[in-house]
């Protein structure tokens, strides 16, 4: 990957929700729990009826019943990976990963919803926060759902 500087923690990461997803595809919720915190802090927005992942994740729901198939795994940063990925005209989906020590500590899903990621930048005491300080590193790309009108929101990081 010429000219692009990736570290080895988010090559690392980028492996560790990849091999989740691969995992919760045949079921092996044994594996799964070896890499998610006890204490993991969840976030949800989008329809009710759309708590796939957690469903899949507490057990309440079995492999089968929907597939997280990532058309993208990014890598933002030490500690963050981004997975997106979009079933027919209906469904579209981001999930956010925060990782720290080769474990999975938060998880924020955005279920039929843009999401932009922006890096802000912290200014010394007394300097106004502007657009110099704020960075956008990820944003959604829905590929077939480019025409669907869904709500967007930003993640600062």
């Amino acid at each position: 990957m010429e000219g692009i500087n990736v570290s080895e923690h988010e090559i690392q990461n980028q492996t560790i929700v990849d091999t989740l997803y691969k995992t919760l595809a045949t079921g092996d919720t044994n594996h799964v729990t070896g890499i998610l915190a006890t204490d993991l802090e969840w976030w949800f927005h989008g329809p009710l009826n759309c708590h796939h992942m957690m469903r899949m994740l507490t057990g309440e729901a079995l492999h089968t019943e929907f597939k997280f198939e990532p058309r993208s795994i990014t890598a933002i940063g030490d500690e963050i990976v981004i997975a997106e990925g979009y079933e027919g005209a209906h469904v579209y989906w981001v999930h956010v990963w925060t990782l720290k020590d080769g474990l999975i500590t938060r998880f924020r899903e955005y279920f039929n919803t843009w999401l932009t990621v922006k890096e802000l930048k912290v200014t010394p005491p007394g300097n106004w926060f502007g657009k110099e300080n704020c960075f956008t590193v990820w944003r959604s790309q829905p590929r077939d759902l480019f025409r669907r009108s869904l709500p967007g929101l930003m993640l600062a990081i």
